[in-house]
């Protein structure tokens, strides 16, 4: 009888799980791609006081761009997992709580940047830092995902 019931307590923890382990790997261009958007983003700043309307047509053209990637995404994946929905097993938990710290570190970094050195700098630095650490990222999460598929068998 207990048996019975943990096969159905793993069964179910594999349908949760499922989202977060089984969905096509990210295409090797991902890193690069949300890399230079990131240093677009920082680098159309060189023209907040200039050309406030090419600013805020690059803002636009950039955020529609984002838009159509995640729509992208998301009919890719199918279930795409977000963190702050559903429950992640917790190797893939632990994985996301680590990826949200080192966010205001990149966010520091690139504003020092900007400060000590200019736009062009904290732009080149923005495209540097998260092509990197998308690219560690999706390569700890394959090796986490592994991890919890050997797991729930």
């Amino acid at each position: 009888m207990e048996s019975d019931a943990e096969e159905q307590l793993r069964i179910v923890e594999r349908a949760e799980a499922a989202p977060y382990v089984s969905y096509p790997k990210t295409p090797w261009w991902y890193p690069v791609v949300v890399g230079l958007w990131a240093g677009a983003l920082v680098g159309i700043f060189s023209w907040w006081r200039e050309n406030s309307a090419l600013f805020f047509a690059l803002m636009a053209t950039l955020f529609a761009l984002e838009i159509a990637f995640i729509t992208w995404m998301q009919r890719r994946h199918g279930a795409m997992p977000f963190p702050g929905r559903g429950r992640p097993p917790q190797e893939i938990g632990r994985l996301w709580k680590r990826y949200f710290q080192a966010l205001p570190v990149v966010v520091v970094v690139v504003g020092l940047v900007w400060w000590l050195v200019g736009v062009p700098a904290a732009a080149v630095t923005a495209f540097v830092l998260v092509t990197a650490g998308l690219w560690y990222y999706e390569r700890r999460y394959a090796v986490v995902a592994q991890q919890v598929r050997e797991r729930l068998g």
